[in-house]
């Protein structure tokens, strides 16, 4: 029998770690801050990111621009709110591109152990891990050219070998268990005890995971953008919105303040939240805390 079912008791005791935890609340707070400004950019900004005003440029944050403008009279906080979804959209895909592809592979290797399914697995991962995913943006963008889709199969490729790993290295573990050996008595066959008794009991290390893995994706996604290798105007992108900022840094510090601001919280919230599921999963850790 598998430790699927969670009781009510459990359940409840987990809640209320979560909301005791402040690590997990600050991070959930930073996180539904970028999220919800993320989702009204696609009904309302205070102003037309593409629509270019030059007369309006480098003004000081004010009352009609919190932010300030660039060097193109945007108005940076609308560019921010537009960027933040951009950098969510890149790496919700890219991660679950990791997670879509990896942890079945994973599961295989887990399954077919010490075979030559196995070590096929495990020594293409290794391989992909060689390949940094700015390294591999360069390699797709030289031949495809830059764009937000490359960045994202740029990011998810180097993702599916980190789940693949994880889900590889715990379900190991849980093959030992007496709930699984029970199923392999009763006839079950390998896929399907990986599909019910394996794979649920992952779900708590997955979440953790994509959540760090989803804050490795934002930084990502603005690194190639910094370097011209992802999304392209004239939609924003903090990290595009870093590198213009460049050569401004000493009469406009704002356009590079702002931005990287924003990168910085959004990365911060989501680790933190990440640490806090953590904990709220493993109780030894909170134990020991």
């Amino acid at each position: 029998m598998s430790d699927l079912h969670v009781e009510p008791s459990l359940r409840a005791g987990m809640v209320y770690a979560a909301l005791r935890s402040p690590s997990f609340m600050i991070g959930l707070v930073l996180t539904l801050i970028f999220i919800a400004a993320a989702l009204i950019s696609f009904f309302w900004t205070p102003y037309d990111v593409t629509q270019l005003n030059i007369a309006d440029k480098l003004q000081q944050p004010s009352a009609a621009h919190w932010f300030g403008t660039d060097a193109f009279g945007r108005d940076i906080f609308s560019m921010i709110m537009v960027g933040a979804r951009v950098s969510i959209a890149v790496a919700l895909v890219a991660v679950g591109i990791g997670i879509v592809v990896g942890v079945p592979l994973g599961l295989l290797a887990a399954a077919r152990h010490g075979s030559l399914i196995d070590e096929i697995i495990m020594r293409t991962n290794d391989l992909v891990f060689a390949f940094p995913a700015l390294l591999m943006a360069i390699m797709i963008t030289a031949v495809f050219g830059p764009s937000a889709i490359n960045a994202i199969t740029a990011i998810g490729i180097f993702n599916i070998p980190v789940f693949a790993r994880l889900a590889r290295g715990a379900a190991l573990s849980l093959w030992q268990r007496d709930y699984v050996l029970a199923a392999r008595v009763a006839g079950k066959g390998r896929a399907r005890i990986s599909a019910e008794h394996i794979l649920p009991n992952l779900a708590n290390l997955l979440i953790v995971q994509g959540t760090i893995q989803f804050s490795l994706g934002i930084l990502a996604e603005a690194g190639l953008a910094f370097f011209g290798l992802g999304t392209q105007p004239p939609l924003p992108s903090w990290g595009r919105m870093l590198s213009e900022a460049q050569t401004l840094i000493y009469i406009a510090s704002y356009v590079a303040i702002f931005p990287g601001l924003a990168i910085v919280f959004t990365v911060l919230g989501l680790n933190l939240m990440g640490d806090g599921l953590r904990d709220i999963f493993d109780p030894k850790l909170r134990r020991a805390r």
